[in-house]
C-alpha cells in the first residue's frame, strides 16, 4: 500500500508535464517579446488556461504525495522510482505528441530502466 505514493507521485509528475507540452503545443504559445505588459498579459492568460492550470496542480498533487512518500520511506529507496518519470515521458511524448524517436533516447531509456532495477534490487 505504501508504494500508492510514489506511483501517485510519477503519474502527477508525468501528467503535469504532458498536459503542459500538449497544450502549448495545441495553443501555439510563447512568450511575447514586444514588451513587459504583453509578456504579463501573456503569461497571465496561459496560467489562467484550465489544461495549463491542471498541470500545475499536478505538480502541486505530485509535491504532496512526495511528501508522503517520505514518511513511508527512506529517500535512497523511493527516489529511484522517479527516475522512471523521464523513461514514461520518452515513450507518451512519442506516442502522443510525435516526439522524435531515436535509437539514442531508446538506449538512455534501457539505461535508465535497468539503473533504477538495480538501484532498488541491491
Amino acid at each position: 500500500m505504501r508504494y500508492i505514493y510514489i506511483f501517485a507521485t510519477l503519474f502527477f509528475t508525468i501528467y503535469g508535464q504532458m498536459i503542459l507540452k500538449w497544450r502549448i503545443l495545441k495553443i501555439h504559445w510563447s512568450m511575447p517579446q514586444t514588451g513587459l505588459w504583453d509578456m504579463v498579459v501573456s503569461y497571465t492568460k496561459f496560467l489562467l488556461d484550465p489544461f495549463i492550470f491542471s498541470g500545475f496542480m499536478a505538480a502541486f498533487i505530485a509535491s504532496v504525495c512526495w511528501s508522503m512518500a517520505m514518511t513511508k520511506f527512506q529517500i535512497t529507496e523511493a527516489y529511484p522510482f522517479m527516475s522512471l518519470a523521464p523513461a514514461i515521458v520518452f515513450l507518451l511524448g512519442v506516442w502522443l505528441l510525435s516526439e522524435t524517436f531515436t535509437i539514442g533516447k531508446v538506449i538512455g531509456l534501457v539505461l535508465i530502466i535497468a539503473g533504477t532495477i538495480v538501484t532498488v534490487k541491491f
